[in-house]
C-alpha cells in the first residue's frame, strides 16, 4: 500500500488560550490547503484520515473535496502538544526559547506533552493499524510534524524524536508491504505550493 503522511496547513497563532489551543487555519493556511487539495485531486485515494485537531481536520477537508467520502478521525495521530494552551508555529519560536529547546530535544513534557517514547509508540501503532486495514490501497493521513517524525523515524530507524522539519502541507510517502517491509518514497513534497 501507499501511505501519504501530510502535515496540516498553517493555523493561526494562539497564545494563552482558555483551555486547549486548537486554532483554525490562517488565511495562508487556507490557501495552502486549497493548493494541496488541487494537487492531489488527480490522485486516487481509497481513504483519508485526520488528526482530531482543527488544523488537520480543515486541511483534510480540502484533500477530500470533491471525493465521494469524508475524512475519518484517528485519535492516534494527534500531536504531542495537543493539550497545550498555546500554538506557536515552530518556525516562529525563538531559537533561544524554552519552547524551542523542548521541541528539539524531545523534552515535550515541559510543554504539557507526553514522553517521546510512548508518543512515538502510539503514533506508529495507529499508522501501522491503518496500513493493515488498507492493504493494496492508497491512503492519506493528515496529521502533524511530530507524528510524521515519529513514523518516518521508526521506518528509517532514527531514534531522535524530531529529525527533520516537515513543511506545512508537505506530503511524505511510504510504501508498505503486507510482509512488513517499509520504504520511504519521499519526504517534504511541496511542489503544490510553488
Amino acid at each position: 500500500m501507499e501511505l501519504l503522511l501530510i502535515r496540516h496547513a498553517l493555523p493561526h497563532r494562539v497564545e494563552q488560550a482558555e483551555g486547549r489551543a486548537d486554532p483554525a487555519l490562517s488565511p495562508e493556511g487556507e490557501r495552502q490547503a486549497m493548493l494541496l487539495g488541487q494537487w492531489l485531486s488527480d490522485e486516487h485515494l481509497d481513504a483519508i484520515y485526520t488528526s482530531p485537531m482543527r488544523r488537520a481536520i480543515e486541511t483534510a477537508a480540502a484533500v477530500a473535496h470533491p471525493r465521494p467520502f469524508d475524512p475519518i478521525t484517528e485519535e492516534g495521530v494527534i500531536e504531542f502538544d495537543s493539550g497545550a494552551n498555546s500554538y506557536i508555529p515552530f518556525e516562529e519560536l525563538s531559537k533561544e526559547s524554552e519552547e524551542f529547546r523542548a521541541v528539539v530535544t524531545g523534552a515535550w513534557a515541559s510543554l504539557g506533552g507526553p514522553d517521546p517514547g510512548p508518543f512515538r509508540e502510539t503514533a506508529v501503532g495507529a499508522i501501522e493499524k491503518l496500513i493493515a486495514t488498507h492493504r493494496s490501497q492508497k491512503v492519506a493521513v493528515v496529521c502533524h510534524a511530530g507524528v510524521i517524525n515519529a513514523y518516518m523515524g521508526h521506518v528509517l530507524e532514527i531514534p531522535r524524536p524530531l529529525f527533520f522539519a516537515p513543511f506545512y502541507t508537505s506530503i511524505n510517502r511510504v510504501l508498505a508491504s503486507s510482509g512488513g517491509a517499509r520504504m520511504v518514497q519521499s519526504l517534504n513534497e511541496t511542489a503544490h505550493l510553488r
